[in-house]
């Protein structure tokens, strides 16, 4: 009979699924706050965090449902709003004195052009440095919701359900333009 357990059991977040522990430690020693980005089923969250002996502590946080209070009427996780949410974060940061943020995206796939790259921009066009390829930001068109627009004049409404009851899809570019000049005019 066996004396001694061989096995070890993997950190309880790691088995969860929650946290990569060897790309936490990566990020962690760079020293700088990590710009992270978030997308739930409704929502996108872009949060600032600083590493903290004593845990990790939260400096700024947006969720894309606070752009209700600038006007966005439209959906809430689509990339424009993924912009959006990032603007704002971004000009929330600058107040609080950041200037440099390393992207962390926890388990999501990095795809190229996709919704956590919309964040980055809206962070990067609030005036902070973060590194990230040409190729991981969408097009300017699709940052400002182009492709949702020609999507609504060939389907309508109705596919769009009860977002589009609220918003006039075909007319998204323009409240994606002036949600973004509320944001930067909160400077």
């Amino acid at each position: 009979m066996a004396e001694k357990c061989t096995f070890k059991a993997p950190f309880r977040r790691r088995r969860l699924g929650k946290t990569n522990y060897k790309k936490r430690l990566a990020l962690l020693k760079s020293g700088e706050h990590r710009l992270v980005v978030r997308r739930t089923n409704k929502y996108v969250t872009v949060q600032f965090i600083k590493y903290e002996a004593a845990g990790d502590r939260t400096v700024v946080h947006v969720n894309s449902r606070e752009l209700e209070n600038f006007g966005w009427k439209a959906g809430k996780k689509s990339l424009p709003a993924a912009y959006l949410a990032g603007l704002l974060a971004g000009v929330k940061a600058k107040k609080a004195g950041i200037e440099k943020a390393v992207l962390d995206i926890g388990f999501a796939i990095p795809h190229r052009k996709g919704w956590w790259g919309s964040a980055v921009k809206g962070a990067l066009d609030a005036g902070l440095n973060v590194p990230a390829g040409k190729e991981a930001i969408p097009d300017e068109n699709r940052l400002k919701g182009k492709h949702i627009e020609d999507f609504a004049r060939v389907a309508g409404e109705k596919e769009f359900g009860n977002v589009g009851k609220k918003v006039d899809m075909k007319g998204i570019t323009k409240a994606f333009e002036e949600t973004k000049l509320k944001i930067l005019g909160s400077k």
